[in-house]
């Protein structure tokens, strides 16, 4: 069994970051283990959340698998809350990460709708660039590409025009740079990839759902992390988490009691599992 590490921030309620994570790749047949960076009781759509910093917590639990010998095949970051947590998390692929074995997939959340989220600026965006630099595969939504590599947003951008910007995230440095949120026709939508040590565009488009949920960025990089574990392409493993995704809204548009905060991946999990047992098979 594979095992792979979701660095990221735990919303006791409202299905984001850590509580999408940990089900999603498990159910995937994926061992999941998690570093909290952050507990909030709430994700930040809710009111008068509380939030407790973990940063301090990070360098001891870490030591501890190294003391174990704990190792993993793919580390997976998502919001990271400061350029401390961005340091911490280099040297946890420094020091778990060393070579080309174990996968570095970082979705570098901060920003969308054309616009940092209030507590990041320009500095903090510049230095997700760098960190970006550092992963194997990253998966930013236009905004958040627009802003580290200082590209002036457009909410519609043209298939050139996305193809541009890729240019410019290959050139951070990761190996594989995708966009999520890329719509190349009309009443469509998914993502667009770049194969660096290629040069090779890759994209999937599903039909926009007029619909917006909490945490559908996190569902869609899950189901890519457990689709790779699972011995499937970059490619293959995103056409899939696209397909999910877009399925898991349009089952939690039709639930009556219409939850607000977040979707309802728990009912089309079994839909995952058996599209990635049919891609295995082909």
């Amino acid at each position: 069994m594979k095992r792979v590490l979701s660095i990221q921030d735990i919303s006791c309620f409202g299905k984001c970051s850590t509580t999408i994570a940990l089900p999603v790749i498990s159910a995937m047949g994926v061992e999941t283990a998690i570093l909290p960076t952050a507990v909030l009781s709430t994700h930040t759509m809710f009111k008068n959340f509380t939030c407790a910093d973990l940063s301090d917590q990070i360098a001891p639990i870490t030591k501890h698998w190294q003391d174990e010998g704990i190792t993993f095949d793919g580390i997976y970051t998502g919001y990271l809350g400061s350029f401390e947590q961005i340091e911490m998390v280099e040297k946890i692929f420094a020091d778990f990460a060393p070579d080309d074995k174990t996968l570095k997939f970082v979705d570098p959340v901060m920003a969308d709708n054309g616009a940092l989220y209030p507590a990041f600026d320009l500095d903090y965006a510049k230095r997700n660039a760098e960190f970006c630099g550092h992963a194997d595969i990253i998966v930013p939504n236009i905004t958040e590409a627009c802003f580290m590599t200082d590209t002036p947003y457009k909410e519609d951008m043209s298939e050139s025009e996305v193809k541009a910007l890729l240019d410019k995230l290959g050139k951070l440095g990761p190996t594989i740079a995708v966009l999520t949120g890329v719509s190349l026709k009309d009443g469509m939508t998914g993502f667009m990839g770049l194969d660096t040590r290629t040069g090779e565009f890759l994209s999937h488009q599903n039909i926009r759902i007029d619909a917006a949920y909490h945490g559908t960025g996190d569902l869609f990089a899950s189901a890519c992390v457990g689709g790779i574990m699972n011995g499937l392409s970059w490619n293959d493993a995103m056409a899939i988490a696209s397909d999910y995704t877009a399925e898991t809204i349009a089952v939690t548009l039709k639930d009556p009691k219409k939850p607000w905060y977040g979707v309802n991946f728990e009912t089309t999990l079994p839909s995952l599992i058996a599209k990635v047992e049919v891609a295995k098979n082909i």
